[in-house]
């Protein structure tokens, strides 16, 4: 009799432990979800932060294209100028 006792106890015993066990896992997988989640939103905000950076930089290189043709153009048209004007 003391043996089913024992037994007894024994079962009650792992039957907490595992609903311990059980409520650890649970709460375990909820915050590697939040991890995850957190880490999407994280990466979401840098790429949309990256692609503004990228338009913004695509724009001042654009200008600086521009800028830089239009200073082409005006030492061309002078450089046109002065030949005429030795001939």
């Amino acid at each position: 009799m003391r043996m089913l006792y024992i037994a007894a106890a024994a079962a009650l015993a792992l039957s907490a432990c595992s609903e311990r066990t059980e409520e650890s896992a649970a709460a375990t997988a909820k915050n590697a979800g939040d991890t995850v989640a957190s880490a999407a939103s994280d990466t979401a905000a840098n790429a949309d932060a990256a692609a503004d950076a990228t338009t913004d930089a695509a724009k001042d290189t654009a200008a600086n294209a521009d800028a830089a043709a239009d200073t082409a153009a005006r030492k061309t048209d002078a450089a046109a100028d002065a030949a005429a004007r030795t001939q």
